[in-house]
């Protein structure tokens, strides 16, 4: 695997602390959580779980209460610097930096840090939203608002709370989990309606025709629910529909307001 960044130094984040080294637990905070295997001693401990979960959300909400309009661009971390992937994940976070969106990512290597390089070169609001993982990283360097997670289903909501458009890279499958999340939301009328734009036709287009050959034929989504994915392979064709959609909505930016 190939990230940008150190591999050889380890390091977690959990919330607020740093540790390395042999300090490293051999598991996460959401594996603790979700493991029902062992003695009977998570009906002492889940309690103050719930305490620190509750913390998380507060931090996040009371983080980002304040962000204005702002787009979740996802994407493989394993993209080199060099690919033309990264590229335009730039390119396309300067653009929507520029029509008056911040920009929101995994705080990741890669697309994420692509991202966050192009919203923050270009004088937006460069948000990092990361997670403690196993091999976790920390925050990329042009993240300038930043909140590390314990818990994915606390990430995952603060993002979809803040963000008003999804964004998608080629990525694997944490990014096939953001992007059928956000559809199921959407489609449920969980949230209100946002655009979800799919980056890269030739990268999609196996997916999409399973979509509709597969899915919609066996009448276990209908046609219209195809119509919530737009394709486009541009930086200026993402800007233009994420800003048509909210301009339809009535929905302002920051330089609007």
């Amino acid at each position: 695997m190939s990230v940008n960044s150190d591999s050889s130094r380890r390091e977690r984040r959990q919330g607020p602390a740093t540790l390395r080294g042999k300090q490293i637990p051999a598991t996460t905070t959401d594996q603790r959580l979700l493991d029902r295997r062992g003695p009977a001693d998570w009906v002492h401990t889940d309690p103050w779980r719930v305490m620190r979960i509750q913390a998380e959300f507060v931090e996040g909400f009371g983080l980002l209460a304040e962000l204005g309009l702002a787009v979740c661009i996802f994407g493989s971390a394993r993209a080199p610097r060099t690919s033309p992937e990264y590229e335009l994940a730039e390119r396309i976070a300067t653009g929507l930096a520029r029509a008056g969106y911040a920009i929101i990512t995994g705080g990741g290597p890669g697309i994420m840090e692509a991202a966050n390089k192009g919203a923050s070169q270009a004088g937006g609001d460069s948000v990092g939203l990361g997670i403690e993982l196993p091999m976790e990283q920390g925050l990329n360097q042009y993240v300038n608002i930043g909140l590390e997670f314990r818990y994915f289903f606390v990430r995952k909501t603060v993002m979809v709370k803040y963000s008003q458009a999804f964004v998608l890279l080629p990525g694997g499958f944490g990014t096939m989990d953001e992007l059928f999340e956000a559809l199921t939301l959407v489609q449920t009328g969980k949230i209100t309606r946002f655009p979800i734009v799919l980056v890269g036709s030739s990268y999609w287009s196996g997916l999409l025709s399973w979509l509709k050959s597969a899915m919609s034929a066996a009448g276990n989504v209908s046609a219209s629910d195809l119509d919530l994915l737009h394709v486009a392979d541009d930086a200026g064709e993402v800007v233009r529909i994420i800003t048509e959609a909210h301009n339809h909505q009535g929905i302002a930016r920051k330089h609007d307001v």
